[in-house]
């Protein structure tokens, strides 16, 4: 069964790809804009009270960071409390050695605040950017993680696999200060995806709360068994906060569609249709609505999966700059204590 969190101890966060966003005009950012632009929200949620900003790496037009490590860098010379994490890392395309020692630097420069969240790719296009077949995706996957498990204890490492040279008596650094990098691991494909996480004795992060309940249970069930610490559990989604019901929808709705359709046209996904939008708001994993309609989805989820953790995905597509602010804004000031409040009422 889950077990609930205390509101004190609940993490609520923001996630962004680093969409590229469109100004007053309606004209796009260029991509260097758009990096400034989410620095510039994570500057404005440091001081409103979000507890950490997630940036996730991406290699498509769409979405302007590639680099989260090397963004979050830049947010950590510029703030004082949130902390800083990636949603996610593509360990599989990337070096497991070279994840450690850049996000073990964003923790120097943040005093402590950085976390990794490593994922396998749902998208893709960092494989044959970076050499790797698509043919090797779980082998990528599952010796990478190990390998970077056995970084976290920085001291001397010993590895060998198929996927990159060996290691012999390595020693990885610049060491974290902690001792101990926070690392999650991003879940949702596969209850495999899950057990492997709980065996490695890592947290969890995942995505729609109907089909992520029975993953929370089996994530717990199989540490329990396997003899590792149940971590904390969080889960993201998608939404967007405006100060009214129809505002929200309406500033998300287009930008969501277009760029959900010209994703899911390569993918082979039906066109999105208005229906199907509404229907996630109400019943599914969109978060879009006014504060209190934000916060009392968010609450009623956070108590059916007992979860310690929750991230909204705040940015999709080409919103406005000025929307994304004032959804920055009403998050840190107005749903995080609505949040807070409804689960300890």
């Amino acid at each position: 069964m889950s077990t609930m969190t205390a509101p004190s101890d609940l993490v609520l966060g923001l996630d962004t790809f680093g969409d590229v966003p469109v100004d007053d005009a309606g004209l796009p950012l260029t991509d260097a804009a758009a990096i400034r632009q989410v620095v510039d929200e994570a500057v404005l949620a440091d001081g409103i009270g979000v507890d950490v900003l997630a940036v996730g790496e991406h290699h498509r037009p769409e979405w302007a960071v590639s680099t989260p490590e090397t963004v979050l860098a830049g947010i950590a010379t510029r703030t004082s409390r949130i902390r800083l994490s990636s949603g996610v890392t593509v360990l599989s395309s990337d070096d497991p050695v070279r994840v450690f020692q850049r996000f073990a630097t964003v923790d120097a420069l943040s005093h402590g605040r950085a976390e990794v969240i490593l994922g396998r790719g749902s998208s893709t296009e960092s494989f044959p950017l970076f050499g790797h077949d698509l043919a090797d995706y779980e082998v990528l996957f599952e010796e990478k993680l190990d390998l970077f498990v056995r970084l976290l204890q920085e001291r001397p490492v010993t590895w060998e696999g198929t996927v990159r040279a060996p290691l012999r008596d390595a020693q990885v650094l610049p060491r974290t200060e902690s001792g101990r990098l926070t690392t999650w691991v991003g879940v949702g494909g596969s209850p495999q995806s899950v057990v492997r996480t709980a065996r490695h004795g890592l947290a969890i992060i995942g995505g729609p709360p109907e089909r992520f309940a029975p993953y929370v249970d089996l994530y717990r069930q199989a540490t329990d068994q396997l003899g590792t610490t149940a971590h904390p559990v969080g889960m993201h989604s998608p939404g967007f906060v405006a100060d009214t019901d129809e505002e929200a929808r309406e500033l998300y709705w287009q930008p969501y569609r277009e760029i959900r359709d010209r994703i899911g046209a390569q993918r082979g996904w039906p066109p999105l249709r208005r229906r199907e939008f509404e229907a996630e708001i109400g019943h599914g994993s969109l978060y879009i609505g006014s504060p209190e309609t934000v916060a009392r989805k968010i609450a009623a989820n956070v108590r059916k999966l007992g979860v310690g953790r929750f991230d909204l995905l705040y940015t999709a597509g080409a919103l406005p700059v000025s929307a994304r602010l004032r959804a920055v804004e009403l998050y840190g000031t107005k749903v995080i204590p609505m949040v807070r409040d409804l689960l300890a009422g």
